[in-house]
Protein backbone atom coordinates (compact mmCIF):
# COMPACT_ATOMS: atom_id res chain seq x y z
CA UNK A 1 0.00 0.00 0.00
CA UNK A 2 1.42 3.38 -0.99
CA UNK A 3 2.29 6.19 1.41
CA UNK A 4 -0.19 8.97 2.10
CA UNK A 5 2.72 11.30 1.33
CA UNK A 6 4.44 10.28 -1.92
CA UNK A 7 6.43 13.53 -1.90
CA UNK A 8 8.49 12.24 1.04
CA UNK A 9 10.39 10.14 -1.46
CA UNK A 10 9.30 11.62 -4.79
CA UNK A 11 9.86 15.35 -4.30
CA UNK A 12 13.28 17.02 -4.50
CA UNK A 13 14.94 16.60 -1.12
CA UNK A 14 15.49 20.34 -0.77
CA UNK A 15 11.86 21.31 -1.45
CA UNK A 16 10.39 23.19 1.55
CA UNK A 17 7.78 21.17 3.43
CA UNK A 18 7.11 22.75 6.84
CA UNK A 19 7.86 26.06 8.49
CA UNK A 20 6.92 27.07 12.01
CA UNK A 21 8.34 30.50 12.78
CA UNK A 22 12.06 30.37 12.12
CA UNK A 23 12.19 26.54 12.18
CA UNK A 24 11.68 24.58 8.98
CA UNK A 25 12.11 21.20 7.32
CA UNK A 26 12.55 20.21 3.70
CA UNK A 27 10.96 17.06 2.31
CA UNK A 28 14.27 15.27 2.64
CA UNK A 29 14.61 16.32 6.28
CA UNK A 30 10.98 15.50 7.07
CA UNK A 31 11.29 12.05 5.51
CA UNK A 32 14.46 11.32 7.49
CA UNK A 33 12.97 12.54 10.80
CA UNK A 34 9.71 10.68 10.24
CA UNK A 35 11.59 7.53 9.25
CA UNK A 36 13.69 7.57 12.42
CA UNK A 37 10.65 8.10 14.64
CA UNK A 38 8.55 5.53 12.75
CA UNK A 39 11.16 2.88 13.55
CA UNK A 40 10.89 3.70 17.27
CA UNK A 41 7.10 3.43 17.39
CA UNK A 42 6.70 0.48 15.04
CA UNK A 43 4.11 -1.89 16.53
CA UNK A 44 3.13 0.59 19.25
CA UNK A 45 -0.60 0.20 18.62
CA UNK A 46 -1.76 3.73 19.40
CA UNK A 47 0.37 6.76 20.18
CA UNK A 48 -0.73 10.00 21.81
CA UNK A 49 0.66 13.20 20.29
CA UNK A 50 1.02 16.31 22.44
CA UNK A 51 -0.29 18.53 19.66
CA UNK A 52 1.37 21.90 20.15
CA UNK A 53 1.67 24.20 17.12
CA UNK A 54 5.23 23.08 16.40
CA UNK A 55 7.33 21.05 13.96
CA UNK A 56 7.37 18.17 16.43
CA UNK A 57 3.62 17.61 16.12
CA UNK A 58 3.79 17.40 12.33
CA UNK A 59 6.76 15.04 12.43
CA UNK A 60 5.07 12.85 15.05
CA UNK A 61 1.83 12.47 13.08
CA UNK A 62 3.61 11.83 9.77
CA UNK A 63 5.82 9.22 11.47
CA UNK A 64 2.80 7.48 12.96
CA UNK A 65 1.01 7.39 9.61
CA UNK A 66 4.13 6.08 7.88
CA UNK A 67 4.53 3.38 10.54
CA UNK A 68 0.87 2.37 10.34
CA UNK A 69 0.24 3.40 13.93
CA UNK A 70 -2.91 5.29 14.94
CA UNK A 71 -2.15 8.77 16.28
CA UNK A 72 -4.30 10.43 18.94
CA UNK A 73 -3.76 14.22 18.90
CA UNK A 74 -4.17 15.77 22.34
CA UNK A 75 -5.22 19.36 22.97
CA UNK A 76 -2.48 20.88 25.17
CA UNK A 77 -5.09 23.09 26.81
CA UNK A 78 -7.33 20.22 27.89
CA UNK A 79 -8.10 19.94 31.58
CA UNK A 80 -7.03 16.92 33.57
CA UNK A 81 -10.51 15.38 33.62
CA UNK A 82 -10.84 15.53 29.84
CA UNK A 83 -7.31 14.19 29.32
CA UNK A 84 -7.90 11.41 31.79
CA UNK A 85 -11.03 10.31 29.95
CA UNK A 86 -9.27 10.31 26.57
CA UNK A 87 -6.29 8.33 27.83
CA UNK A 88 -8.39 5.71 29.58
CA UNK A 89 -10.61 5.40 26.50
CA UNK A 90 -7.93 4.97 23.82
CA UNK A 91 -5.12 3.49 25.97
CA UNK A 92 -2.09 4.73 24.03
CA UNK A 93 1.21 2.97 24.66
CA UNK A 94 3.38 6.07 24.37
CA UNK A 95 3.13 9.86 24.15
CA UNK A 96 5.12 11.81 21.58
CA UNK A 97 6.11 15.35 22.54
CA UNK A 98 8.68 18.04 21.89
CA UNK A 99 11.71 17.90 24.17
CA UNK A 100 11.18 20.30 27.04
CA UNK A 101 7.38 20.27 26.89
CA UNK A 102 5.91 19.84 30.36
CA UNK A 103 3.17 17.23 30.32
CA UNK A 104 0.31 17.23 32.85
CA UNK A 105 -0.21 14.55 35.48
CA UNK A 106 -2.56 12.25 33.51
CA UNK A 107 0.29 11.60 31.05
CA UNK A 108 2.80 10.85 33.79
CA UNK A 109 2.43 7.06 33.62
CA UNK A 110 2.91 6.84 29.86
CA UNK A 111 6.23 6.14 28.20
CA UNK A 112 7.43 9.36 26.60
CA UNK A 113 9.39 9.77 23.38
CA UNK A 114 10.83 13.19 22.60
CA UNK A 115 10.44 13.95 18.90
CA UNK A 116 13.76 14.70 17.19
CA UNK A 117 13.05 16.79 14.12
CA UNK A 118 16.66 16.30 13.03
CA UNK A 119 16.58 12.51 13.29
CA UNK A 120 17.62 10.38 10.33
CA UNK A 121 16.31 7.02 9.25
CA UNK A 122 14.72 5.30 6.25
CA UNK A 123 10.97 5.36 5.79
CA UNK A 124 9.18 2.04 6.45
CA UNK A 125 8.26 -0.39 3.72
CA UNK A 126 4.69 -1.34 2.69
CA UNK A 127 2.00 0.56 4.54
CA UNK A 128 -1.13 -0.95 6.06
CA UNK A 129 -4.56 -1.26 4.51
CA UNK A 130 -6.60 1.79 3.51
CA UNK A 131 -9.15 0.73 6.14
CA UNK A 132 -6.65 0.70 9.02
CA UNK A 133 -6.95 3.52 11.60
CA UNK A 134 -4.85 6.62 10.92
CA UNK A 135 -6.14 9.02 13.58
CA UNK A 136 -8.42 8.92 16.59
CA UNK A 137 -9.80 12.42 17.01
CA UNK A 138 -11.96 13.19 20.02
CA UNK A 139 -15.12 15.14 19.37
CA UNK A 140 -17.33 16.66 22.03
CA UNK A 141 -20.77 15.13 22.21
CA UNK A 142 -23.73 17.10 23.40
CA UNK A 143 -23.97 14.87 26.45
CA UNK A 144 -21.24 13.12 28.36
CA UNK A 145 -17.51 12.97 27.67
CA UNK A 146 -15.89 13.30 24.22
CA UNK A 147 -16.07 10.36 21.81
CA UNK A 148 -13.09 9.10 19.82
CA UNK A 149 -13.79 9.10 16.08
CA UNK A 150 -11.63 6.48 14.38
CA UNK A 151 -10.52 7.94 11.05
CA UNK A 152 -9.08 5.44 8.55
CA UNK A 153 -6.29 6.13 6.08
CA UNK A 154 -8.87 5.84 3.31
CA UNK A 155 -10.83 8.84 4.62
CA UNK A 156 -7.76 11.08 4.78
CA UNK A 157 -6.70 10.21 1.23
CA UNK A 158 -10.24 10.60 -0.14
CA UNK A 159 -10.87 13.97 1.49
CA UNK A 160 -7.52 15.51 0.59
CA UNK A 161 -7.73 14.32 -3.01
CA UNK A 162 -11.30 15.58 -3.34
CA UNK A 163 -10.23 18.99 -2.01
CA UNK A 164 -7.36 19.04 -4.48
CA UNK A 165 -9.94 18.71 -7.22
CA UNK A 166 -12.30 21.32 -5.77
CA UNK A 167 -9.63 23.86 -4.90
CA UNK A 168 -7.20 23.16 -7.77
CA UNK A 169 -4.65 22.45 -5.04
CA UNK A 170 -1.17 21.55 -6.33
CA UNK A 171 2.44 21.16 -5.25
CA UNK A 172 2.99 24.80 -6.18
CA UNK A 173 0.70 26.01 -3.38
CA UNK A 174 2.06 27.39 -0.13
CA UNK A 175 -0.47 27.38 2.70
CA UNK A 176 -0.45 29.72 5.69
CA UNK A 177 -2.56 29.10 8.78
CA UNK A 178 -2.56 29.55 12.54
CA UNK A 179 -5.02 26.84 13.57
CA UNK A 180 -4.52 24.37 16.43
CA UNK A 181 -3.20 20.96 15.42
CA UNK A 182 -5.44 18.69 17.49
CA UNK A 183 -8.49 18.78 15.21
CA UNK A 184 -9.35 18.00 11.61
CA UNK A 185 -9.18 21.53 10.20
CA UNK A 186 -5.74 22.42 11.52
CA UNK A 187 -4.08 19.01 11.33
CA UNK A 188 -5.63 17.03 8.47
CA UNK A 189 -6.38 19.91 6.11
CA UNK A 190 -3.71 22.33 7.29
CA UNK A 191 -0.70 20.03 7.69
CA UNK A 192 -1.40 16.70 6.00
CA UNK A 193 -3.10 18.40 3.04
CA UNK A 194 -0.06 20.33 1.78
CA UNK A 195 2.20 17.34 2.44
CA UNK A 196 0.00 15.01 0.38
CA UNK A 197 0.14 17.49 -2.50
CA UNK A 198 3.90 17.94 -2.23
CA UNK A 199 3.47 21.62 -1.41
CA UNK A 200 4.44 23.45 1.75
CA UNK A 201 2.82 24.93 4.85
CA UNK A 202 3.83 27.89 6.98
CA UNK A 203 2.27 27.82 10.41
CA UNK A 204 2.02 31.11 12.25
CA UNK A 205 2.07 29.56 15.71
CA UNK A 206 -0.61 32.03 16.69
CA UNK A 207 -2.97 33.72 14.28
CA UNK A 208 -2.44 37.41 13.57
CA UNK A 209 -3.17 39.65 10.62
CA UNK A 210 0.47 40.78 10.46
CA UNK A 211 1.63 37.17 10.09
CA UNK A 212 -0.90 36.47 7.36
CA UNK A 213 0.18 39.56 5.42
CA UNK A 214 3.87 38.73 5.84
CA UNK A 215 3.54 35.18 4.55
CA UNK A 216 1.37 36.18 1.59
CA UNK A 217 3.91 38.84 0.68
CA UNK A 218 6.60 36.15 0.85
CA UNK A 219 4.94 33.77 -1.57
CA UNK A 220 2.12 31.99 0.28
CA UNK A 221 -0.84 31.26 -2.00
CA UNK A 222 -3.58 29.92 0.32
CA UNK A 223 -5.00 30.84 3.73
CA UNK A 224 -7.04 28.55 5.98
CA UNK A 225 -8.99 30.05 8.86
CA UNK A 226 -12.16 29.96 10.93
CA UNK A 227 -14.82 32.70 10.93
CA UNK A 228 -13.35 34.36 14.03
CA UNK A 229 -10.08 34.87 12.15
CA UNK A 230 -11.78 36.26 9.05
CA UNK A 231 -13.93 38.52 11.21
CA UNK A 232 -10.75 39.99 12.70
CA UNK A 233 -9.29 40.35 9.23
CA UNK A 234 -12.42 42.19 8.07
CA UNK A 235 -12.22 44.52 11.07
CA UNK A 236 -8.53 45.24 10.46
CA UNK A 237 -8.73 45.92 6.71
CA UNK A 238 -9.79 49.60 6.82
CA UNK A 239 -6.75 50.52 8.89
CA UNK A 240 -4.30 48.12 7.23
CA UNK A 241 -4.06 48.75 3.46
CA UNK A 242 -1.02 46.46 3.25
CA UNK A 243 -3.13 43.59 4.58
CA UNK A 244 -5.68 44.20 1.84
CA UNK A 245 -2.93 44.16 -0.81
CA UNK A 246 -1.45 40.94 0.59
CA UNK A 247 -4.81 39.18 0.67
CA UNK A 248 -5.40 40.31 -2.88
CA UNK A 249 -2.35 38.27 -3.91
CA UNK A 250 -3.72 35.01 -2.48
CA UNK A 251 -4.95 32.31 -4.82
CA UNK A 252 -7.47 30.95 -2.33
CA UNK A 253 -8.94 31.98 1.03
CA UNK A 254 -10.79 29.16 2.83
CA UNK A 255 -13.02 29.43 5.88
CA UNK A 256 -14.55 26.54 7.78
CA UNK A 257 -15.70 25.06 11.10
CA UNK A 258 -18.72 27.39 11.23
CA UNK A 259 -20.58 29.78 8.96
CA UNK A 260 -18.83 33.01 7.96
CA UNK A 261 -21.29 35.91 8.23
CA UNK A 262 -22.25 37.40 4.89
CA UNK A 263 -21.23 40.86 6.15
CA UNK A 264 -17.64 39.65 6.63
CA UNK A 265 -17.66 38.07 3.16
CA UNK A 266 -18.72 41.40 1.70
CA UNK A 267 -16.18 43.48 3.63
CA UNK A 268 -13.28 41.22 2.62
CA UNK A 269 -14.30 41.08 -1.03
CA UNK A 270 -14.79 44.86 -1.19
CA UNK A 271 -11.34 45.56 0.26
CA UNK A 272 -9.32 42.83 -1.47
CA UNK A 273 -11.20 41.72 -4.58
CA UNK A 274 -11.05 38.21 -3.17
CA UNK A 275 -13.87 35.91 -2.15
CA UNK A 276 -13.66 33.54 0.77
CA UNK A 277 -14.45 29.92 -0.08
CA UNK A 278 -16.46 28.01 2.54
CA UNK A 279 -16.50 24.27 3.03
CA UNK A 280 -18.43 21.94 5.31
CA UNK A 281 -17.20 18.98 7.27
CA UNK A 282 -16.99 17.44 10.70
CA UNK A 283 -14.69 15.13 12.62
CA UNK A 284 -16.62 11.99 11.68
CA UNK A 285 -16.83 12.78 7.97
CA UNK A 286 -13.81 14.98 7.29
CA UNK A 287 -14.97 17.17 4.39
CA UNK A 288 -18.37 16.85 2.70
CA UNK A 289 -18.89 19.93 0.53
CA UNK A 290 -17.12 23.05 -0.68
CA UNK A 291 -17.49 26.04 -2.92
CA UNK A 292 -15.15 25.18 -5.78
CA UNK A 293 -12.26 27.40 -6.81
CA UNK A 294 -13.72 27.44 -10.32
CA UNK A 295 -17.32 27.74 -9.11
CA UNK A 296 -19.66 30.62 -8.44
CA UNK A 297 -18.93 32.79 -5.41
CA UNK A 298 -22.03 32.56 -3.26
CA UNK A 299 -21.70 33.87 0.29
CA UNK A 300 -23.66 31.99 2.91
CA UNK A 301 -23.35 28.58 1.27
CA UNK A 302 -20.92 25.70 1.71
CA UNK A 303 -20.95 24.77 -1.94
CA UNK A 304 -21.62 21.40 -3.49
CA UNK A 305 -20.72 17.82 -2.47
CA UNK A 306 -17.09 16.95 -3.01
CA UNK A 307 -16.13 14.26 -5.53
CA UNK A 308 -17.01 10.86 -4.13
CA UNK A 309 -19.36 12.22 -1.45
CA UNK A 310 -23.07 11.46 -1.59
CA UNK A 311 -25.27 13.96 0.25
CA UNK A 312 -29.00 13.98 0.84
CA UNK A 313 -31.48 15.92 2.94
CA UNK A 314 -34.15 14.00 4.82
CA UNK A 315 -37.35 14.77 6.66
CA UNK A 316 -37.69 14.01 10.36
CA UNK A 317 -39.00 10.55 9.54
CA UNK A 318 -36.00 9.84 7.29
CA UNK A 319 -37.80 10.39 3.98
CA UNK A 320 -35.36 11.84 1.41
CA UNK A 321 -36.15 15.35 0.17
CA UNK A 322 -35.99 15.43 -3.60
CA UNK A 323 -36.79 19.09 -4.25
CA UNK A 324 -33.85 21.48 -4.51
CA UNK A 325 -35.84 24.65 -4.02
CA UNK A 326 -33.66 26.62 -1.62
CA UNK A 327 -36.43 26.54 0.97
CA UNK A 328 -37.16 22.96 2.09
CA UNK A 329 -35.17 22.22 5.25
CA UNK A 330 -33.88 18.76 6.03
CA UNK A 331 -31.15 17.01 7.97
CA UNK A 332 -27.92 16.43 6.08
CA UNK A 333 -26.92 12.80 5.69
CA UNK A 334 -23.74 11.77 3.90
CA UNK A 335 -22.17 8.61 2.55
CA UNK A 336 -18.76 8.02 0.98
CA UNK A 337 -15.09 7.13 1.47
CA UNK A 338 -14.57 10.22 3.65
CA UNK A 339 -16.43 8.72 6.63
CA UNK A 340 -14.97 7.56 9.91
CA UNK A 341 -15.07 3.88 10.86
CA UNK A 342 -16.54 3.98 14.36
CA UNK A 343 -16.64 5.70 17.71
CA UNK A 344 -13.96 3.95 19.74
CA UNK A 345 -15.46 1.64 22.37
CA UNK A 346 -18.95 2.99 21.61
CA UNK A 347 -20.73 0.43 19.40
CA UNK A 348 -24.18 1.73 20.38
CA UNK A 349 -23.23 5.30 19.47
CA UNK A 350 -21.73 4.10 16.19
CA UNK A 351 -24.89 2.20 15.26
CA UNK A 352 -27.08 5.17 16.17
CA UNK A 353 -25.01 7.50 13.99
CA UNK A 354 -25.83 5.62 10.78
CA UNK A 355 -29.05 4.77 8.99
CA UNK A 356 -29.82 1.18 8.06
CA UNK A 357 -28.58 1.84 4.52
CA UNK A 358 -25.26 3.34 5.61
CA UNK A 359 -25.84 7.10 5.62
CA UNK A 360 -24.26 9.12 8.43
CA UNK A 361 -26.66 11.36 10.33
CA UNK A 362 -24.84 14.70 10.68
CA UNK A 363 -27.46 16.46 12.82
CA UNK A 364 -27.01 19.59 10.66
CA UNK A 365 -30.04 21.12 8.96
CA UNK A 366 -29.80 22.64 5.49
CA UNK A 367 -31.54 23.60 2.27
CA UNK A 368 -30.30 23.01 -1.29
CA UNK A 369 -30.54 25.41 -4.18
CA UNK A 370 -31.68 24.17 -7.62
CA UNK A 371 -28.05 23.81 -8.75
CA UNK A 372 -27.13 21.71 -5.70
CA UNK A 373 -25.48 24.35 -3.52
CA UNK A 374 -25.96 23.59 0.17
CA UNK A 375 -26.85 26.21 2.77
CA UNK A 376 -26.72 25.12 6.41
CA UNK A 377 -29.40 26.67 8.59
CA UNK A 378 -28.72 25.19 12.00
CA UNK A 379 -28.46 22.12 14.22
CA UNK A 380 -31.09 19.46 14.63
CA UNK A 381 -30.35 19.62 18.34
CA UNK A 382 -29.68 22.74 20.38
CA UNK A 383 -26.66 21.49 22.27
CA UNK A 384 -23.78 22.02 19.85
CA UNK A 385 -22.12 25.43 20.15
CA UNK A 386 -19.72 26.69 17.49
CA UNK A 387 -17.44 29.26 19.06
CA UNK A 388 -14.16 30.58 17.69
CA UNK A 389 -13.94 27.72 15.22
CA UNK A 390 -14.51 25.02 17.86
CA UNK A 391 -17.48 22.70 18.04
CA UNK A 392 -18.36 22.50 21.73
CA UNK A 393 -20.83 20.20 23.44
CA UNK A 394 -23.01 21.94 26.00
CA UNK A 395 -23.41 18.78 28.06
CA UNK A 396 -19.81 18.49 29.13
CA UNK A 397 -19.73 22.16 30.19
CA UNK A 398 -22.90 21.60 32.21
CA UNK A 399 -21.29 18.61 33.90
CA UNK A 400 -18.20 20.66 34.75
CA UNK A 401 -20.31 23.49 36.19
CA UNK A 402 -22.23 21.03 38.34
CA UNK A 403 -18.92 19.95 39.89
CA UNK A 404 -18.49 23.45 41.33
CA UNK A 405 -19.66 23.52 44.97
CA UNK A 406 -21.55 26.76 44.46
CA UNK A 407 -23.71 25.42 41.60
CA UNK A 408 -26.96 23.54 42.18
CA UNK A 409 -28.25 23.39 38.61
CA UNK A 410 -26.76 24.43 35.29
CA UNK A 411 -27.68 24.70 31.64
CA UNK A 412 -25.52 25.91 28.76
CA UNK A 413 -26.58 27.50 25.49
CA UNK A 414 -24.98 29.54 22.73
CA UNK A 415 -25.89 33.00 21.56
CA UNK A 416 -24.66 34.99 18.55
CA UNK A 417 -21.33 36.76 18.90
CA UNK A 418 -19.84 38.99 16.20
CA UNK A 419 -16.30 37.80 16.91
CA UNK A 420 -16.63 34.18 18.02
CA UNK A 421 -19.66 33.20 15.97
CA UNK A 422 -21.35 32.00 19.14
CA UNK A 423 -20.45 32.64 22.76
CA UNK A 424 -21.08 30.16 25.54
CA UNK A 425 -23.76 31.21 27.99
CA UNK A 426 -24.25 29.51 31.37
CA UNK A 427 -27.57 29.56 33.21
CA UNK A 428 -26.89 28.72 36.83
CA UNK A 429 -29.00 28.08 39.93
CA UNK A 430 -26.61 28.77 42.83
CA UNK A 431 -26.52 26.79 46.04
CA UNK A 432 -26.58 30.07 47.96
CA UNK A 433 -28.55 32.79 46.17
CA UNK A 434 -27.13 35.41 48.55
CA UNK A 435 -23.57 34.51 47.57
CA UNK A 436 -23.53 33.04 44.05
CA UNK A 437 -20.26 32.13 42.31
CA UNK A 438 -19.03 34.92 40.03
CA UNK A 439 -18.82 34.65 36.26
CA UNK A 440 -15.00 34.77 36.40
CA UNK A 441 -14.93 32.04 39.03
CA UNK A 442 -17.10 29.73 36.94
CA UNK A 443 -15.20 30.52 33.74
CA UNK A 444 -11.89 29.66 35.42
CA UNK A 445 -13.41 26.48 36.86
CA UNK A 446 -14.54 25.24 33.43
CA UNK A 447 -11.24 26.22 31.79
CA UNK A 448 -9.33 24.17 34.37
CA UNK A 449 -11.64 21.16 34.09
CA UNK A 450 -12.02 21.11 30.31
CA UNK A 451 -10.28 23.72 28.16
CA UNK A 452 -10.13 27.54 27.99
CA UNK A 453 -12.24 27.80 24.83
CA UNK A 454 -15.07 25.95 26.61
CA UNK A 455 -15.46 28.53 29.38
CA UNK A 456 -18.74 30.46 29.58
CA UNK A 457 -18.47 34.06 28.43
CA UNK A 458 -21.76 35.06 30.06
CA UNK A 459 -23.36 33.77 33.26
CA UNK A 460 -26.98 34.31 34.29
CA UNK A 461 -28.16 33.45 37.80
CA UNK A 462 -31.66 32.00 38.11
CA UNK A 463 -33.86 30.80 40.94
CA UNK A 464 -34.85 27.73 38.91
CA UNK A 465 -34.35 26.26 35.43
CA UNK A 466 -37.43 25.90 33.21
CA UNK A 467 -38.35 22.22 32.92
CA UNK A 468 -41.10 20.22 31.25
CA UNK A 469 -43.30 17.62 32.90
CA UNK A 470 -40.61 14.99 32.43
CA UNK A 471 -38.05 17.14 34.23
CA UNK A 472 -36.06 17.95 31.09
CA UNK A 473 -34.62 21.45 30.88
CA UNK A 474 -36.36 23.52 28.23
CA UNK A 475 -33.45 25.42 26.72
CA UNK A 476 -35.60 27.31 24.26
CA UNK A 477 -37.15 29.07 27.26
CA UNK A 478 -33.74 30.35 28.37
CA UNK A 479 -33.66 33.85 26.99
CA UNK A 480 -32.18 36.97 28.50
CA UNK A 481 -34.31 40.04 27.97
Amino acid sequence: MSSLFPALTGAPADRPALRFGDRSLTYGELGAAAGALAARIDGAGRVAVWATPALETAVAVVAALEAGVAAVPLNPKSGEKELGHILSDCAPSVVLAAAGDELPAPLGDLERIDVDVHGAGPLPGPRPSHEDPALIVYTSGTTGPPKGAVIPRRAIAATLDALADAWQWTADDVLVHGLPLFHVHGLVLGILGPLRRGGSVRHLGRFGTEGVARELNEGATMVFGVPTMYHRIAQALPAEPELAKALGRARLLVSGSAALPVHDHERITAATGQRVVERYGMTETLMNTSVRADGEARAGTVGVPLPGVELRLVEEDGTPITSYDGETVGEIQVRGPNLFTEYLNRPDATTAAFTADGWFRTGDMAVRDPDGYVRIVGRKATDLIKSGGYKIGAGEIENALLEHPGVREAAVTGEPDADLGERIVAWVVPENPQSPPTADELADHVARRLAPHKRPRVVHHLSALPRNDMGKIMKRALRHD
